[in-house]
């Protein structure tokens, strides 16, 4: 039987359905029975300061783990998905993977950064052992530390991102949801990426029922540093690699379309790392100084601030596949990409000079 042939597409809902009620069934038996285990709050040693002041457990990302090998079991049973041990599907399987672990590790032994440096930096080596290459020039060598930069970048950037009930886990499914899209727009159909996706956003909206404020379950980093792999690699083969063969040496297009499926992590990420280094201060040190918290100083309710991240991940995910579908021209697509991201970037600074302000005013 062909799974995705159009008649079966009733099959398919019911696979998502089950995997969907699977994630909460599995996220309340967390809630339910954990009452210290992986429990997070503001008096430890995280190096996410959380908005939230009362203790959680931090289970949510074993179901997103569960959720995946589910998935990709349902993959492997396919009569006609061609070669089960292929070396990009296995790369994803290892590199997500060794982020699950090192995120579950760091909940459960709060390690050192460098332990988990090194395993964001063996993530990005088996995915340029299998291919998995941002090609943005003709040096080889560039291309790959390029590639580094963005693995370790992304799982960085998810996990500073979790900081506020909701966030990351409904702007992954709009990442992925968008990164689905592209692979029906380019007939890039893998049915290995379709199926590990679709379960990877059955398990975020499981969780998310849990996670909405005022939540009752957080992710912690085991989550956060699968989704940073997980999303780091898709992008890498279905985001960036929009590069013309016959086209200049660099290609804004490439840049401008993760700029913008990205943008709330990119933003939020830049714009953190920036001031706090401008302040003398680590960037990988937790604090309340993320877009989420200049927000909720603003009076906006934390409901509306993810409400608000999510509405403008989904425009600027949304702008992305208008502007593919349609194949503009790059004249047209760079200024209107470039564009939208620098407004919401400048607006952004605006808000952060304007609660500074009125901090030293108190």
């Amino acid at each position: 039987m062909d799974l995705f042939a159009p008649e079966n597409s009733l099959y398919i809902f019911i696979l998502f359905l089950v995997a969907v009620l699977l994630s909460i069934l599995i996220n309340g038996l967390f809630v339910k029975f954990s009452h210290t285990l992986g429990m997070r709050s503001q008096n430890g040693n995280d190096d996410i300061v959380r908005w939230a002041s009362t203790s959680k457990p931090a289970f949510g990302g074993i179901s997103f783990f569960i959720l995946f090998l589910f998935s990709y079991s349902i993959f492997a049973l396919l009569p006609d998905k061609g070669i089960l041990i292929n070396k990009i599907h296995l790369a994803v399987l290892l590199s997500s993977t060794i982020g699950f672990l090192i995120g579950l590790a760091d909940d459960a032994y709060n390690t050192k950064p460098l332990l988990k440096f090194s395993g964001q930096l063996l993530c990005a080596i088996i995915m340029l052992g299998a291919g998995v290459v941002i090609d943005i020039s003709s040096f080889r060598i560039f291309n790959y530390l390029f590639t580094i930069f963005w693995v370790i970048g992304i799982m960085n950037s998810i996990n500073m991102l979790d900081n506020m009930d909701g966030i990351v886990s409904s702007i992954s499914i709009v990442i992925i949801s968008a990164i689905l899209i592209v692979c029906g727009l380019t007939n890039h159909f893998d049915p290995f990426f379709v199926i590990t996706g679709g379960g990877v956003v059955a398990a975020l909206l499981g969780f998310l029922f849990f996670n909405w404020h005022p939540s009752k379950l957080y992710m912690g980093d085991t989550g956060s540093q699968f989704l940073g792999a997980f999303l780091a690699a898709i992008s890498i083969i279905f985001i960036w690699n929009f590069r013309d063969i016959n086209g200049p040496i660099i290609q804004f297009k490439q840049f401008i379309a993760p700029l913008l499926v990205f943008i709330i992590p990119i933003i939020d990420t830049t714009t953190v790392s920036i001031r706090r280094m401008l302040r003398g201060h680590s960037p990988f040190v937790g604090g309340k100084d993320h877009i989420t918290h200049h927000l909720a100083m603003l009076g906006v309710k934390d409901n509306f601030v993810c409400i608000v991240y999510l509405t403008l991940s989904v425009f600027g995910a949304a702008l992305f596949l208008f502007l593919h579908y349609y194949n503009f021209e790059t004249k047209y697509f760079n200024p209107i990409g470039i564009g939208f991201f620098f407004a919401l970037f400048l607006m952004i600074q605006m808000m952060y000079q304007k609660n500074v302000h009125r901090h030293e005013k108190k």
